[in-house]
């Protein structure tokens, strides 16, 4: 046996007993809404919470993105003219004007929304594209990151995010200049699942 191996030996032979992890308080706290805390934190980040769902979905993207030709959906309540599917690689998305995403997970401390390969199919439709629309139940957002962190995505998913509003970047004068890249809105809308 080399050097190397008996090293490793000695290692393997040696290792602590295991142990269970400490539990982790959820530091909760009494206050106003979630759903509140949850708009004024996305809003502090320069995204925009919409607080129910538009009566004419199509109608509303129009408005608000007028421009927009190429519109990718990854949900059911809209159609899109693309699916997250119609993109072959990663780099690919970058065409993409608008895409409408749900997420199953809101953080109201962060004003955060969590994304995975599930929700995505391709990762990079929420990065590539020019303005991202995400549905979420307000029913699934839960008061801080600890909450969040025990979600089954963080161990079910090969990719998981937190995204909070548009890409930011601060400057040592704290600066904070939006969006500095990805996309270059997000607006959030509380939506029910069916």
């Amino acid at each position: 046996m080399g050097a190397r191996e008996e090293i490793l030996d000695n290692v393997r032979k040696n290792q602590p007993c295991g142990r269970d992890l400490p539990a982790v308080p959820m530091f909760h706290r009494e206050g106003r809404p979630v759903t509140e805390t949850f708009a004024a934190a996305l809003k502090t980040m320069a995204g925009e919470t919409i607080e129910r769902p538009p009566s004419d979905f199509a109608e509303f993207l129009q408005r608000r993105f007028p421009a927009a030709k190429n519109i990718c959906s990854a949900v059911p309540e809209f159609p899109g003219g693309k699916k997250p599917l119609d993109f072959p690689d990663w780099a690919s998305p970058a065409a993409i004007d608008v895409t409408v995403v749900r997420s199953p997970l809101g953080v109201a401390e962060t004003g955060s929304v969590l994304l995975s390969e599930k929700e995505l199919g391709v990762n990079t439709i929420a990065f590539l594209a020019h303005d991202i629309i995400v549905l979420l139940d307000p029913k699934r957002i839960v008061e801080n990151i600890h909450d969040a962190y025990a979600h089954p995505a963080f161990r079910d998913s090969n990719y998981a995010v937190l995204l909070t509003g548009p890409s930011g970047t601060a400057d040592v004068g704290g600066i904070v200049v939006h969006p500095a890249q990805a996309v270059t809105t997000m607006t959030v809308i509380f939506w029910p699942e069916s």
